[in-house]
């Protein structure tokens, strides 16, 4: 049994040393399966998500905690286990607006590590949709729609849209998730282009 803990706020990583830490694709997966999990992980479930064998993803668990962002989580019962979990299941990278070269530099490495991986969940998809249940391949969706948005009201969008993701999340499902469920990706992207004529 897992020790109760409060839903934490929102973690924002600034550091570029704990942004580059993070910009790898085995500690992207190991972060994202944490953070779906109240009961954490050990390194050997981590290391099935992450494509690395348990000593491996040792190491990263090790790091990932050398940096903040995981801590070992109380014992399932075996003793002999180690059981990891995140800090926060809600976490973002901010470099800040006045970051100088090294803190944009990592804060650019982190997000093309996500986008590399999220390019992948898209062509996967592709490769295997046709046989996919049509129940599934009927609802898939890739859309890029330009919106004309003051700043107030991205803000107004982006509060809206997560409010309906997340009864959906993973993690606040998993324990009684209904019939039929699978883990869905839900990829959103929601930046400003550059000042150009209407």
């Amino acid at each position: 049994m897992t020790e109760a803990r409060p839903e934490p706020r929102r973690m924002t990583i600034s550091d570029p040393q704990v942004m580059r830490a993070l910009a790898h694709p085995a500690r992207i997966a190991i972060m994202e399966y944490l953070s779906s999990r109240d009961d954490g992980g050990t390194a050997t479930e981590c290391a099935e998500i992450a494509g690395l064998s348990p000593s491996a993803t040792s190491y990263h668990l090790r790091a990932l905690a050398k940096f903040g962002l995981i801590e070992q989580a109380p014992s399932r019962g075996d003793a002999r286990e180690r059981v990891w979990r995140t800090f926060s299941s809600n976490w973002m990278a901010d470099a800040g607006r006045d970051a100088g070269p090294d803190g944009r530099a990592a804060e650019q490495a982190l997000v093309e590590a996500h986008a590399a991986r999220d390019m992948e969940r898209a062509r996967d998809w592709s490769r295997r949709a046709g046989e996919e249940p049509a129940e599934w391949y009927d609802v898939a969706l890739f859309s890029d729609i330009l919106l004309l948005l003051t700043a107030e009201e991205m803000a107004g969008v982006n509060e809206a849209v997560s409010a309906v993701l997340e009864p959906y999340r993973q993690r606040n499902r998993r324990t009684d998730p209904p019939a039929g469920a699978r883990a869905v990706s839900v990829q959103y992207h929601v930046v400003p282009l550059p000042y150009r004529t209407m």
